[in-house]
């Protein structure tokens, strides 16, 4: 589904791309791994549109999708997440869902006067969606709490239902982990699993919890230094030499092998 050629994204003299090239295939869950500073996430932020590449290429089912508007890509189904969470605090659950899609009738002045029927149809659908998405996550019991009053955990559940509420193709999950109990992160996990073997949703994850990462993702890519090191099932990542070299020079032992 994706494809990524010689990619490159430069800071001044930093290299924080260095000629990656990867492939993610279509109904993969896909972990990316690495030390710090490998450039895993500016990785992602270049192929999901939030960042100009220096130079290379990134295709979408073989379409040229280089520097492509984030709007553009999530039209096209390609979605991302970030470690921080970006809810509307001040709304609820529901509603931070139901605003996901786009070209809303409701969103054009001149509709709200003369096609109110339209867009009370509109809302009802996205409110039942909406309802679908929060029973397939089991936060049903948060469908009016505060999005703002979430756990960290909680907000993680909620990003993942907001891709629920359009047609995803593939999904890039950066630290989905991060700052959740080990309960909810296996809730989180089941989900991402049952998204992708139900509804055939494309991940690509990066993630420090090695275990999270052997339950979900095949393969597992690892950058280090701004390039792709290796590939393979997670098993064979963590018996890799030159994987294990990488850990250790950032002072970590390989059962700790963590990245951001």
């Amino acid at each position: 589904m994706i494809r990524v050629e010689d990619l490159h994204r430069h800071f001044g003299g930093f290299r924080a791309v260095d000629g990656a090239s990867m492939t993610i295939e279509t109904g993969s869950i896909t972990g990316l791994i690495g030390p710090n500073g490998a450039g895993k996430s500016t990785l992602f932020n270049v192929i999901a549109g939030v960042l100009p590449p220096t130079s290379g290429r990134v295709f979408m089912d073989g379409e040229d999708i280089t520097g492509l508007p984030p709007h553009t890509l999530f039209h096209m189904g390609l979605l991302r997440t970030f470690q921080m969470a970006h809810e509307f605090s001040s709304m609820t659950v529901r509603e931070n869902l139901m605003m996901v899609p786009g070209a809303q009738a409701g969103e054009t002045i001149w509709k709200t006067w003369f096609q109110r029927g339209r867009i009370e149809r509109e809302e009802a659908e996205l409110k039942r969606k909406a309802d679908e998405v929060l029973d397939f996550l089991t936060i049903r019991h948060l469908t009016h709490e505060k999005a703002g009053n979430l756990s960290g955990g909680q907000k993680k559940l909620l990003e993942l239902g907001r891709t629920m509420m359009v047609d995803a193709k593939i999904v890039f999950l950066d630290e989905v982990g991060a700052g959740v109990n080990r309960t909810l992160l296996m809730t989180i996990a089941d989900a991402i699993i049952r998204l992708n073997k139900e509804r055939g949703y494309t991940f690509c994850v990066i993630e420090h919890d090695m275990d999270f990462i052997g339950k979900l993702c095949d393969p597992v890519i690892v950058m280090a230094e701004g390039k792709v090191l290796a590939k393979g099932s997670a098993q064979d990542i963590m018996q890799n030499e030159a994987v294990i070299e990488a850990y250790l020079g950032t002072g970590l032992k390989n059962k700790d092998m963590v990245g951001a």
